[in-house]
């Protein structure tokens, strides 16, 4: 019997935990499998242990594991397929898969494009956006997302594109913000999130604390948050490990 098993991050806080949470069953609503749990890699429970045990415990023949992480660094590289690994010598009868990110997606510009213009219906003549990722030391992250601001500017119509990160790369957020109080009539600000939590709340100060000193127009847009493009492209993330048996 086949078994989906979602792979979160996990949050420090119990809001954080349960939007993700959310976020996966809503996905679930629309996979035709039998067997569908949620897991966390860190901390929120259950942990991965437990959720390929629940899998087994009803039933389940293969595990089909989907990352539920927007871009590929450590996490998705080395942390979660070394987990998998270990469930792998414990359940030598259970055939394992593994999938990727979301990733690089050609239909994640439209998800932008409509954050964009659900803040603001009007760009200034002169105009920036930042697209603000997360973080990762994992040099794959920063060429991800430069990737998909790519994305966005060739199929919309907009003010240029500049990529920053909240933590753990460069350029960071707080001087990519500090760059744009020179010159830019408006700033767009996009978090590459899937969820606002603590990160987001960061974002807030830094932006109130500007728009005071400059009196730019700065504008932040929405955490990407549950959307059918999200949905549609883990669909073809569990279609790939599906056909290409990308074993742990």
């Amino acid at each position: 019997m086949k078994a989906l098993l979602l792979i979160c991050h996990g949050s420090r806080t119990k809001a954080g935990t349960e939007k993700a949470r959310e976020f996966a069953e809503q996905c679930m609503r629309h996979i035709d499998y039998p067997i569908k749990e949620v897991c966390f890699l860190e901390l929120s429970k259950p942990d991965i242990a437990k959720g390929v045990e629940s899998c087994v415990r009803q039933g389940a023949t293969s595990i089909c594991a989907i990352p539920i992480l927007l871009l590929t660094a450590v996490h998705a590289k080395e942390d979660i397929p070394g987990e998998l690994q270990i469930q792998q010598e414990r359940f030598p009868h259970i055939e394992f898969s593994y999938g990727k990110p979301f990733g690089v997606h050609e239909s994640i510009s439209s998800l932008l494009w409509e954050r964009i213009t659900e803040s603001t219906d009007a760009f200034k003549e002169k105009s920036l956006i930042l697209l603000v990722g997360r973080g990762s030391s994992d040099p794959d992250v920063k060429r991800d997302l430069k990737a998909i601001a790519a994305h966005l500017e060739e199929n919309y119509k907009i003010p240029p594109i500049e990529t920053c990160f909240l933590t753990a790369a460069q350029p960071s957020f707080e001087e990519m913000l500090r760059l744009a109080g020179w010159g830019y009539e408006q700033v767009i600000i996009v978090p590459y999130l899937l969820f606002p939590g603590i990160l987001l709340g960061g974002m807030k100060k830094a932006i109130a604390e500007q728009a005071r000193e400059t009196g730019q127009e700065l504008i932040l847009c929405e955490a990407l948050g549950y959307h059918p493009v999200l949905q549609e492209v883990l669909l073809s993330r569990i279609d790939e490990a599906q056909r290409q048996r990308t074993v742990v």
